[in-house]
């Protein structure tokens, strides 16, 4: 069998399975099983395939028709053009995520050389901390997880990409023990309702961690356990930036809001969905500050 004619199988085998997007998959198995990218496959698709590239082809695809997700099975995943490790531990990033990325860099955009000050809350792989500090050449950013097996996967991943001189991994809870202000506060906090998860597919209820998609009974949990602590570390100026939910917007705004920041924009990812909240100090001080003073203090 030739390198293409693995691809033509695994392609039918995954198509026939009802596996989404087989011809993708089909080609990033093919690729890792032969340690070659897309290019190279294509200009060497008429060599054999190789005996010891055979049975890692074959082990793979049986994991891609047991439906676990292709990043899983490779162990790793680009975002925002980083190559990052992942494992059971942690979310696989998604490319909508990259929204928050892109909106936090927008919110930013006279302040990008600046020596900012990153706090990312849930940060799991560490992707968001790990995009916008390859964008944001002066900033410094800290990670917070609850789980010890994520800060690990994060710490692997800041250590890949050169930025254990400007990045911390810290397992926390939240906000919990913090201390300073940050002038960048990003987060994609579990959202899922509880009852739903069980109805996912299978790539995501069976291989993301439940950790990071168990928002409670309506998905609003993390929301209302962030949204009133970010003032007391929100440097003046600062931003926030929540990753939100099908229908999120509204109810996620409100706690917002009602936390003494104001909402600045919604940004909606490549499907067209809402998916991102930016928000901010209010341009005016508002009557009554939760957690602190208005403006918030160095």
């Amino acid at each position: 069998m030739t390198r293409r004619d693995a691809l033509r199988e695994v392609e039918s085998l995954l198509q026939h399975a009802g596996v989404g997007e087989p011809s993708a998959d089909a080609g990033i198995l093919v690729e890792d099983a032969l340690g070659l990218t897309r290019s190279a496959l294509r200009l060497s698709g008429h060599l054999p395939l190789g005996s010891d590239a055979a049975r890692s082809l074959e082990v793979s695809v049986g994991r891609r028709l047991a439906r676990e997700p292709v990043f899983r099975i490779i162990g790793r995943r680009e975002f925002w053009g980083l190559d990052l490790a992942i494992d059971a531990a942690v979310l696989d990033p998604r490319p909508d995520t990259e929204t928050i990325v892109s909106a936090a860099l927008r919110a930013l955009s006279s302040r990008r050389t600046e020596p900012l000050r990153i706090l990312d809350l849930g940060t799991g792989s560490g992707a968001i901390l790990l995009a916008l500090l390859t964008e944001l050449p002066g900033a410094t950013g800290l990670g917070i997880d609850v789980s010890d097996a994520a800060c690990a996967m994060a710490r692997a991943n800041v250590a890949a990409c050169g930025m254990s001189d400007r990045a911390e991994i810290r397992q926390g809870v939240w906000t919990d023990r913090l201390s300073g202000r940050f002038d960048l506060i990003v987060s994609n906090p579990p959202y899922i309702e509880t009852a739903v998860i069980d109805t996912l597919d299978p790539e995501v209820r069976q291989h993301d961690p439940r950790l990071a998609l168990d928002g409670g009974p309506d998905g609003l949990d993390a929301y209302r356990t962030i949204c009133p602590a970010v003032p007391a570390i929100l440097a003046d100026g600062g931003v926030v930036v929540f990753e939100i939910g099908a229908g999120q917007a509204s109810d996620v705004s409100r706690l917002i809001e009602q936390s003494g920041m104001t909402m600045i924009r919604t940004e909606r990812d490549l499907g067209g969905h809402d998916r991102a909240l930016v928000a901010g100090w209010p341009t005016q001080p508002p009557e009554t500050c939760p957690l602190g003073t208005w403006p918030p203090g160095p």
